[in-house]
């Protein structure tokens, strides 16, 4: 049943992000991603990794892609993209791909041994997780949540300067 489970949720991810880059509409394409974030959490479920499926589920498909959302609504869908950038654009995501493809291919040479399906790996449990993030971590987790809050303040910032003009 795992390897079904496996299969299913690859082949859904594969799909959902072939939607994401083919979808015209930008919303769609964040739709899209949603579900390539929720199949990615049913992975790291069979993985043995519960809490990493369960924050990914919750903080990227739930909260990161909210914000996606509501950025999406607040640009201007109908201008698109002026055909100088667009060429630009092209060829830096044609480069970036090339250097993915070869990142790929040195993990693939390199790569260790995975554990199998379902079995638990070591600490990956969420009293392990919280114990590290408040005793060896604690500045980096506090910086982090610091940065996320300057960023909200700032994109409230933004909107409301918007509304102003």
């Amino acid at each position: 049943m795992a390897i079904l489970l496996f299969f299913l949720f690859a082949a859904l991810a594969v799909g959902s992000v072939l939607g994401m880059i083919i979808s015209r509409n930008q919303a769609y394409s964040a739709l899209f991603l949603v579900l390539a974030f929720a199949c990615l959490g049913g992975l790291y479920g069979l993985l043995g990794a519960p809490f990493m499926a369960v924050v990914q589920i919750i903080i990227y498909a739930g909260a990161i892609m909210v914000l996606f959302i509501f950025v999406i609504m607040m640009i201007n869908l109908g201008e698109g993209i002026s055909p100088e950038k667009k060429k630009w654009t092209i060829a830096a995501a044609v480069f970036m791909g090339l250097i993915l493809l070869a990142e790929i291919v040195f993990a693939i040479k390199g790569a260790p041994a995975v554990p199998m399906i379902g079995q638990e790996m070591a600490g990956t449990s969420p009293i392990e997780i919280g114990r590290l993030l408040f005793t060896k971590y604690l500045y980096p987790f506090e910086i982090t949540s610091i940065l996320i809050i300057a960023a909200l303040v700032g994109a409230v910032v933004l909107v409301k300067k918007r509304d102003g003009e």
